[in-house]
């Protein structure tokens, strides 16, 4: 049995990376992180992901990343930005794809799993520095350095089957691997019942991803969110 660990938020992407994993033949360790996010939505949304899925098993660690503050995803003080930003957006949460994927290698290496699978996107993303080839490069250099596997000759590898997708790529790549969009939750300001608000870099990406792909957009949007929408805001 090959084992991997999957990294799943609950949104989009990492669902059908999740999805890639599973068609792969991999029995899949789904690991989601409560991180002190403010769109702790995403994490009930991950539970049924991983359901929907097939996964193995799922697990939440707890983990207060907001203690340190420093993005508008832990910060209640920093708004969200409801239109695109110059350079790095308030929404990057420093140093998230290395602590997530420091928790995914210390779990893969107690699994004996081959492979942590981890759903980055370099093309439609948001411009956060952790999710770049390089990034993804140096934390396979380092996981080759740091772990028991890789001294005695088993590497855990890291497996970015999105990174260099479209938006609509990535959609129509789930859709055909049976991902339902609908349990998905990818908005910065889900309410506590996940739905959308509309206009966060999160909610712009993902919906022009759904147009682009000429597949139906399944996001259930609050109340403001539909208004802006009725008026073509």
């Amino acid at each position: 049995m090959k084992r991997a660990v999957v990294l799943l938020s609950g949104g989009l992407d990492s669902a059908t990376a999740l999805a890639s994993a599973v068609a792969e033949g991999w029995h899949c360790h789904a690991l989601s992180v409560d991180y002190g996010q403010r769109h702790g939505a995403e994490l009930a949304a991950a539970g049924r992901v991983a359901r929907q899925l097939g996964a193995a098993e799922h697990r939440v660690v707890h983990l207060d990343m907001g203690q340190f503050g420093g993005s508008a995803l832990t910060d209640s003080r920093i708004p969200v930005p409801d239109t695109p930003t110059d350079g790095i957006p308030v929404t990057y949460v420093p140093a998230r794809n290395t602590v997530m994927l420091a928790l995914a290698l210390a779990w893969a290496e107690t699994l004996d799993a081959e492979a942590i699978y981890i759903g980055v996107n370099a093309v439609d993303y948001s411009g956060y520095p952790d999710c770049r080839p390089e990034f993804i490069q140096a934390f396979q250099h380092l996981a080759n350095l740091a772990t028991k596997r890789t001294i005695e000759g088993r590497p855990i590898r890291i497996e970015v089957p999105l990174l260099r997708l479209t938006k609509a790529e990535i959609i129509r790549m789930g859709v055909k691997l049976g991902v339902d969009y609908a349990q998905t939750v990818s908005c910065y300001r889900a309410d506590a019942s996940g739905a959308a608000c509309g206009s966060c870099d999160a909610c712009r990406l993902r919906r022009e991803g759904f147009r682009a792909a000429g597949v139906a957009d399944p996001t259930r949007y609050g109340g403001d969110a539909l208004a802006r929408e009725a008026c073509g805001l």
